[in-house]
């Protein structure tokens, strides 16, 4: 078996580890909130976890805005520049509720599933909450990768870890 060509430096991979920790305590309680059979509440807690989640994302790989500020120009200019390349949408800029629902856009028909399944009992309730878990999990892994991305094309030195 021919082992990674191009291993993660380890502060990428400490963040990476963070990031995800964060993503699963995140879908576990997106889970619950599917579960509950009252149709959109589930909606509303994606929403207002992953405007709380991705800027957490974005600073344990140092891409917040407040954190891009103060860099050298020139390392600013290769952050942005990476940022582009990459396409990331939640990356370095200050997280809106327009931003967040386009993001949900993304897995909107498993989250539309989990609100049609929450009609069936108890099995509905269970698959609304499995697909509640798999769409936050999705998401945030996503923008782990876009995370990474930048950072590494960016030659991004992280922060310590808080």
């Amino acid at each position: 078996m021919a082992a990674n060509p191009d291993p993660l430096p380890a502060g990428l991979t400490s963040a990476q580890a963070r990031a995800r920790k964060l993503i699963a305590k995140r879908a576990l309680v997106a889970a619950a909130a599917g579960a509950v059979p009252l149709p959109g509440l589930d909606w509303a807690v994606d929403a207002a976890l992953l405007s709380k989640l991705i800027p957490r994302i974005n600073e344990e790989f140092g891409l917040a805005p407040h954190q891009i500020a103060k860099l050298p120009l020139h390392q600013r200019e290769r952050v942005q520049t990476a940022i582009t390349l990459v396409g990331g949408a939640l990356l370095g800029k200050l997280i809106t509720k327009s931003l967040i629902i386009s993001a949900m856009k993304a897995v909107g028909v498993r989250l539309t599933a989990a609100q049609a399944a929450k009609f069936v009992p108890l099995a509905g309730q269970v698959a609304s909450a499995a697909l509640n878990y798999a769409a936050l999990r999705w998401l945030g892994e996503q923008h782990i990768k876009d995370c990474l991305r930048v950072a590494q094309e960016a030659k991004l030195q992280l922060p310590a870890p808080h």
